[in-house]
């Protein structure tokens, strides 16, 4: 009996639609296992790429300083020290055409740091998507598998002249496995979902605030020659 209600065993006794429906449920728990690593490793990054810009940026150091630096690293920068040079690349542009309203010169700067956050935020959310499709469909596709499972079994008994328990239970746990792997699936997707999506809401305020700062210093530089520093 404990043989046969071993979980291999149930797995390979039941219907082939139930073993479909187990086996996507399987790839798709692994494919969410890698976009949660994928994502906690790129969350991480872009916080420790955030920090180290945002000690660099109220360090002291002039703005065209960073500006270059930020130019020369724009593959292994963050989205903070992006949106800081579209911001400022903008604003040099605009004072090269000898642009000197200051609304003009602003409203530009805003605009390119506005649009910098936009495809920031598109690329810190991705996969985040995946995770959330994983978490809601995946107990019902585990669902499934067990009413046709259960509904399998009991068409296999209607051929029997007794029934008893040890007759209903393999097909039952067969049925009840497609539920089981639908919520290890679905678990740790919706934990992970509601974890990223914190941690990218703070990353979104934390940009955004910068983008005031940073248009702060900039509306006190418009008067100056150049933004050199803070």
């Amino acid at each position: 009996m404990n043989q046969n209600l071993s979980i291999i065993q149930l797995v390979l006794h039941a219907s082939w639609i139930v073993q479909v429906v187990m086996l996507m449920l399987v790839v798709v728990s692994v494919s969410s296992w890698a976009a949660i690593f994928r994502k906690l490793f790129a969350l991480g990054r872009v916080k420790a790429l955030n920090d180290k810009f945002e000690r660099e940026f109220w360090s002291g150091t002039s703005m065209n300083d960073l500006y270059a630096a930020a130019a020369k690293n724009a593959k292994g920068s963050g989205p903070m020290e992006r949106i800081f040079a579209s911001g400022m690349r903008e604003f040099q542009k605009l004072r090269e055409r000898r642009i000197v309203d200051s609304g003009t010169l602003m409203d530009g700067a805003r605009r390119a740091m506005r649009a910098s956050f936009q495809r920031e935020m598109d690329v810190v959310e991705t996969h985040l998507s995946f995770l959330a499709s994983v978490g809601s469909v995946s107990p019902y596709l585990g669902l499934f598998g067990t009413v046709w499972g259960i509904m399998h079994a009991f068409m296999g008994l209607g051929a029997l002249q007794q029934v008893t328990l040890a007759t209903v239970a393999p097909g039952i746990a067969e049925a009840l496995v497609a539920t089981a792997i639908g919520l290890f699936a679905a678990i740790p997707a919706v934990v992970a979902y509601n974890r990223f999506a914190r941690d990218i809401d703070r990353i979104a305020i934390r940009l955004e605030t910068f983008i005031e700062e940073f248009s702060n210093i900039l509306q006190r530089n418009v008067g100056t020659t150049s933004a050199s520093g803070h």
